[in-house]
Order: structure tokens, then C-alpha cells, then sequence
């Protein structure tokens, strides 16, 4: 195994590392470094489920597997780039494009039948969604920004969007019957297993058998009425017309892979209720799908101009949409992976609370968050910023996170514990000794939905944020809700660590809602917070405060301290980069700003120093954070048009800025003497670099495919400097 595992992904991450990686592992073998990649991109899952389809050479290793093994040892050091956690229409687009290519993988069974149907489904349900992260986060997240990062934020302020106290921008969320309302929550006291039923009036149907829950683990279980849903939608579209605002829907349809496409697919069918009501046998016939988005139902019906026609006549009177892409006509509704509520409500935030509409202008909009658990924080931000105008990164301090993730800890880790309910009765969790811990009474299509949190995750989430909180020493706040079933369990076990410690009165306990006034008046006077939190709120929060401090969350340095003593860097979001695969397909620019994988490169390298005693390993890595900041000081990073430094620009400065900062340092003189022709060969050679980089721009490029590139075509696009080449390569 390699000292270091750097991920292949997918999209615009993996386009970088095209470029990226030959010069990382280059600089590493000069340290006795080894850096070896595996796959856990969406393309390479596919190929890994389904071996008996492919020949010998298409066969491909269960690297997630491997890795997932790996995360459990001490020796785990992964650099972990963003891969699509993907939606059904993603799923389906690289079974295509595979097939495409000669890989006879089973097309995605929306109703299977036969048996070799539900085994295939049953695969690629485990495939997709948030499919990689709780294999990969056997430990809990500490996430902030790198004070590189944050003093050039400071220093160079991004531009943010004036809030008018008046603005129509408002939180609308279901008043009672969500997963908020109903939930129920215990703490076991003993190692049990457990099974999960519907009793209905014809019998008893089980839904999930062979849980088992070792002591300690807090149980959680919930549902939705998707009666109380389908009203609370037709009445926020009808309020949103009402005010003149945009109707724009938030939900995680990517993590909450199997609860919000449901949800999801009910707001399209609100949407369209009208065109449902008089063509349902026909939309029936052509396979629609709501929970596949307008996008898919379009594409089904476009022959059909009568149902068309009724289409366009309800969108028009209806409110309109808040647009994913206003130019493409791609609107919230079109697919459910576009509606990333931790991207999508920070940059409306951002921008003062303006969304586009189909005109292509910017409007105030209702932000639709069904559920109730979680729309407080982004509610009482725009309270915030309506009462006190908009953030100014220039004085703001920061808000750093610590989160709860380890081992499928909470929500995240529901998916095999999540059904649509086929009929009305009740739900009931039932331990091996016969105890119903939870029970829920309900009717047919409604989404229930059970969660779990281990004992040693949650320990070591408290522990994890003393020890922040002493080397930060500032203000550090638990987000719990006392009142909420969950929580409770939670700060039963949160408050006896403290005490124990000695560090009670370090941390404050508040609901989510009132933390975040408190960090949001925290970081106006300058001053910075650490935010405790759970998996959800771990994944929202490091989007928000990041995306209106620092313009964007990529440029987060995020460490998983591993419970068994590895680490694994996780390199920030990937959210914008379709958008960015697209620009260079049609213009060969890259605008991905690889600056997360830098402040992972150097967390990684120190990590391995201290892991594995290599001294030479450690240098390494204090010089990558002195080209990190040669980047954010020279403006070195990418600009969004093209002509302009791109992304392999910004790779050959901090490869030229690297190898300057090890021959100047002199804690290793084999190392300086070593990188001190690399650092001269680089500077010398700068204009022909940039001419031939400058060169590459404009033209089209052909990849070899979307989520399975053609390596030799990717690399000719993403290093296209025989000169740079040439120097890193000798």
C-alpha cells in the first residue's frame, strides 16, 4: 500500500488531479513518499458491482471496499477528493455512457421484476447517493479555514450582495407532522439487535430485519405524512404567487438519497397538479416518474404536444421558478441532484437573498425546506442579515465545525432504514427481546425513516471539540435543541464529559437556531466560534459560513482524525463543478481552484511525518504551505473566463513556488539541493510554460467521455506544456 491515497473521482476534481497529481508525486518520491491512487469515482463503483458482466481486462477492484478497510487502521493516511454522490439521473447517464463503451453493465431498473432485476437495483442502490462518505468517515470532521486562506479573504474581500430589510426572501417549512415533529429517539442500554415492521390490517410486513446496535447507540425513528407534505406544498405555491416572489425548493436529494427524491417528486407533481390531474394514465404509460424531476417528465412527453401545451399553460400560471440555469432553461425542478440545499441556500444568502428567475433577473424567492429539523439555521440568517445588512469578509471572523460523521453517525446513515410506506398501519422498531423502542402510526406513501449514532463516535465528538476549543480558545457552542428527541439523547452524553473534564464552562449548549445568531454576532465583532454539530448540520454549516466568508467552501481545510489513529483529507466541495466540466469541454479552460487539495497535500504530509517519523516528509509539507501562500498572496489562483490563468496555471506556480520553498529551507540539505535546479529549470522556464498553458485555451476539447474519461485524451487537455512536462517528468 502507498503512504498516501489520493482519490480518483469524478467531474471537475478528477480533470485536476490529470494535471496535479504527476507533480505530487514527483515531489513525494524525493521524500521517500509513495502516493498511489484509488478509485472510488461513480464510474469505477459501477464497474466494481458488477464483474461477471465485463471481460477480464474491464474487470475492476472494489477499491471503495478497500479503502473502507483501510480507514479502520492506524496506517491511513487518504487525501479525499469530492465525487459525485449520485442522483438516479446521474446514476443512469453513466450506465449509458459506459454501455456506450463497450461495458455490459445492467441498465437501472426503475420497477424490477424478475430477480436478476432486484439484485441489479439492489446494487445500484447501494451505489447511489452519499454512497462513499460513510465507508470513507470511520472519524469525526474538524473543519476551518486555513489562516492563509482566511487572511487573504480578509485582505481581499469577495463581493457580497446588499440585504434590504424589507426583502420578501423568507424560510417557508412544514408546522408539525415532518420528521422534526415526529421524532422519537432512546439510548440503549444493552448490545441488541432488531428488526423494523408494518403492521397493517392484513398482516405483518417486514421492512428491515438483522440490526444490530452495540450499547450505548442512540436510536433514532421519524416519518413524514405525505399528506401534511402535499398540503404544505399546493398552499407555498399558491403564497408564493401571492407575494410575487420565486418558488425555490431546498433538499439534499443527494445524501438523502432515498427521503428527498420522494420529496422531491411530490413537489413536481404539486407543481404540475393540473397536468398530473388530466393526463395521469398517459404520463403513466410513458414511464414518468415525478421523483426523476420536470427535466426526465419533458423528455418523455415532448412528442405528446397536447399534454406540452398544458404543461407550458400551468408553469406560466404558476409562480416562477427559482432557476438552476436561467440561460439553459433548467429550472429547481428539473433534477433533484441540482437542488443541493447546503450550495444552493448560502449563495442566495450571499447574493442578498436573490435568486434567478426565468427572465434571467435576479428576485426574492420563498425558500421551500419541507422539513423543519434544520431550516431554523438558514432562516435565522436571513433574519440576521435583514436586520443588520450583509456580512464584510474583510472584518468578519470565522466559524470553524466539529462535527459528528463517524461510522454513519445520525441521518446520513439512514438510507438502508428508509421506506415509502405501502400501506396504512403502524411502524414499529422492534428489539430482540420483544421492547418496541418506537412506534408510529401511518398511512400508505408516507416516508419513515429510522437513524442510529454509535457511543464511541459521539465520545469521540466531544473530546475531539475540548481539544479545539483549547487550542482555538474562543467561544465554542454545542448546537442541540433540548426540546428535540435526538438532541436530548445527545447532550446526555455531552454534559457528564464536560464536567468530567473540567470544561463546562468553556462551551455553551443552544438550539440551532439561536447559535446561529450567537455565531453570526460572533464573527460581525471579529472574533471567531467553533460549531459543534451533527452529520447534517456539519455538512450544511461548512457551506454556509465558508460560502460568506470566503466566497466559497472549496478553499475549507477538513481533517478526519480517524478513530483508530489514521487521517483522511478531505479537499472541499465539488458542487460547481459540472458547470466547470462544461467550460472546458467548450473552451479548454478550467476554472476548478485546486486550493483545498494544497491545504490537504500539507496537512497529509505533516500527518505522515508524525505518523510514520519521516522527517523529510515533514519539510515537505511546510513547504507546501509556503507555495499555499505564495498562491492566495500573487493571486495565482484561477479566473472563471477564458484566455485568463487556469487551473494548470495555478498548479505550475505552486509547483515552481514548492520547489523554491525546499531549496531555500534549510532543516534538510539533500532535499535543498535536490529541488534547487527543479525551482531554476521552473523560473526559467515561466514564459514558455505560459505561452504553451495560454495556447491550450479556446478550443473545444474531447475528454472520451463524462464520467469515464479517456485518460490519454485528459491528459494531452490538462497538461498540455511540454516544457512543464518535461521538468516535472525527469
Amino acid at each position: 500500500m502507498s503512504d498516501i491515497i489520493y482519490t480518483k473521482v469524478d467531474e471537475a476534481p478528477e480533470l485536476a488531479s490529470a494535471s496535479f497529481l504527476p507533480i505530487i508525486q514527483k515531489f513525494a518520491a524525493a521524500a521517500g513518499v509513495s502516493v498511489g491512487t484509488k478509485d472510488i469515482s461513480l464510474a469505477g463503483r459501477i464497474l466494481a458491482a458488477f464483474p461477471d458482466n465485463l471481460t477480464e481486462d474491464q474487470r475492476q477492484s472494489d477499491d471503495l471496499a478497500e479503502l473502507g478497510k483501510l480507514v479502520k487502521t492506524a496506517d491511513a493516511n487518504v487525501i479525499k477528493l469530492p465525487n459525485i454522490s449520485a442522483s438516479v439521473p446521474q446514476l443512469v447517464g453513466a450506465i449509458t455512457e459506459l454501455q456506450s463503451k463497450g461495458f455490459a453493465v445492467p441498465n437501472y431498473p426503475e420497477a424490477p421484476q424478475t430477480d436478476a432485476e432486484k439484485d441489479a437495483r439492489a446494487k445500484y442502490d447501494a451505489i447511489k447517493g452519499s454512497a462513499v462518505n460513510p465507508v470513507l468517515r470511520e472519524g469525526n470532521s474538524d473543519r476551518r479555514a486555513a489562516k492563509a486562506v482566511k487572511n487573504f479573504a480578509q485582505n481581499n474581500p469577495h463581493r457580497m450582495g446588499d440585504w434590504a430589510a424589507d426583502s420578501k426572501t423568507h424560510v417557508s417549512s412544514m408546522s408539525g407532522n415532518d420528521f422534526f415533529s415526529n421524532e422519537k429517539s432512546a439510548t440503549l442500554a444493552e448490545e441488541t439487535t432488531a428488526k423494523i415492521v408494518l403492521e397493517t390490517a392484513n398482516g405483518e410486513i417486514v421492512l428491515k430485519d438483522g440490526l444490530s446496535y452495540p450499547a450505548g447507540t442512540v436510536v433514532d425513528a421519524t416519518f413524514m405524512s405525505v399528506a401534511a407534505l402535499q398540503d404544505f406544498l399546493a398552499a407555498e405555491i399558491e403564497k408564493t404567487k401571492a407575494d410575487g416572489t420565486l418558488f425555490s425548493l431546498h433538499l439534499k436529494s443527494t445524501m438523502m438519497k432515498v427521503s428527498d427524491p420522494i420529496i422531491f417528486g411530490h413537489a413536481v407533481k404539486a407543481f404540475l397538479a393540473p397536468v398530473f390531474e388530466a393526463h395521469g394514465d398517459a404520463l403513466t404509460a410513458l414511464g414518468v416518474n415525478p421523483n426523476s424531476g420536470l427535466g426526465d417528465l419533458l423528455a418523455r412527453v415532448k412528442d405528446n404536444a397536447e399534454i406540452v401545451a398544458d404543461i407550458d399553460a400551468c408553469i406560466a400560471a404558476r409562480p416562477p421558478m427559482y432557476m438552476v440555469d436561467s440561460d439553459k432553461g433548467l429550472t429547481n425542478l428539473h433534477v433533484s441532484s441540482d437542488v443541493i440545499i447546503d450550495a444552493s441556500m448560502p449563495a442566495l444568502i450571499r447574493a442578498g437573498g436573490k435568486g434567478w428567475g426565468p427572465d434571467g433577473k435576479e428576485s426574492d424567492a420563498n425558500c421551500v425546506i419541507p422539513d423543519n429539523s434544520y431550516a431554523p439555521i438558514y432562516d435565522e440568517s436571513i433574519n440576521f442579515f435583514k436586520e443588520n445588512g450583509k456580512l464584510n469578509p474583510a472584518t468578519a471572523g470565522t466559524v470553524q465545525n466539529v462535527g459528528l460523521m463517524a461510522q454513519k453517525a445520525e441521518e446520513y446513515g439512514s438510507h438502508p432504514t428508509t421506506f415509502e410506506v405501502p400501506e396504512a398501519g403502524t411502524v414499529k422498531l422492534i428489539l430482540e427481546d420483544g421492547t418496541v423502542l418506537h412506534a408510529h402510526t401511518v398511512e400508505a406513501g408516507d416516508i419513515w425513516r429510522s437513524a442510529s449514532t454509535r457511543k464511541a463516535p459521539i465520545e469521540d465528538w466531544v473530546n475531539l471539540a475540548i481539544d479545539r476549543q483549547k487550542t482555538e480558545n474562543c467561544n465554542a457552542i454545542f448546537w442541540l435543541d433540548e426540546d428535540r428527541a435526538h438532541d436530548a439523547e445527545l447532550i446526555a452524553y455531552v454534559k457528564p464529559i464536560l464536567e468530567a473534564r473540567g470544561v463546562a464552562d468553556k462551551f455553551d449548549i443552544m438550539t440551532p437556531r439561536a447559535a446561529t445568531r450567537s455565531s453570526f454576532e460572533t464573527i460581525t465583532k471579529g472574533q471567531d466560534s467553533i460549531a459543534i454539530t451533527g452529520n447534517v448540520l456539519r455538512d450544511y454549516l461548512t457551506d454556509l459560513f465558508p460560502i460568506l466568508e470566503l466566497a466559497t467552501s472549496a478553499k475549507m481545510l477538513s481533517i478526519v482524525k480517524l478513530m483508530n489513529g489514521g487521517g483522511m483529507f478531505e479537499t472541499g466541495a465539488g458542487g460547481s463543478a459540472p458547470k466547470h466540466v462544461q467550460q472546458l469541454a467548450e473552451e479548454n479552460h478550467l476554472r476548478w481552484d485546486s486550493l483545498g487539495e494544497f491545504c490537504a497535500l500539507g496537512e497529509s504530509l505533516t500527518f505522515l511525518s508524525e505518523q510514520k517519523g519521516n522527517e523529510k516528509a515533514r519539510v515537505l509539507g511546510q513547504a507546501v504551505d509556503a507555495a499555499t501562500q505564495g498562491i492566495l498572496d500573487d493571486g495565482r489562483s484561477p479566473s472563471r473566463k477564458v484566455g485568463e490563468p487556469d487551473n494548470r496555471n495555478s498548479h505550475y506556480w505552486f509547483a515552481r513556488y514548492w520547489a523554491e520553498a525546499l531549496s531555500r529551507q534549510n532543516s534538510d540539505p539533500e532535499l535543498a539541493e535536490y529541488f534547487a535546479p527543479v525551482a531554476k529549470a521552473l523560473a526559467e522556464g515561466e514564459a514558455d510554460i505560459l505561452a504553451e498553458l495560454a495556447a491550450a485555451q479556446g478550443p473545444a476539447v474531447d475528454l472520451g467521455g463524462y464520467y469515464r474519461t479517456d485518460p490519454v485524451k485528459t491528459a494531452a487537455a490538462m497538461r498540455p506544456s511540454a516544457t512543464l512536462n518535461a521538468i516535472i517528468d525527469q
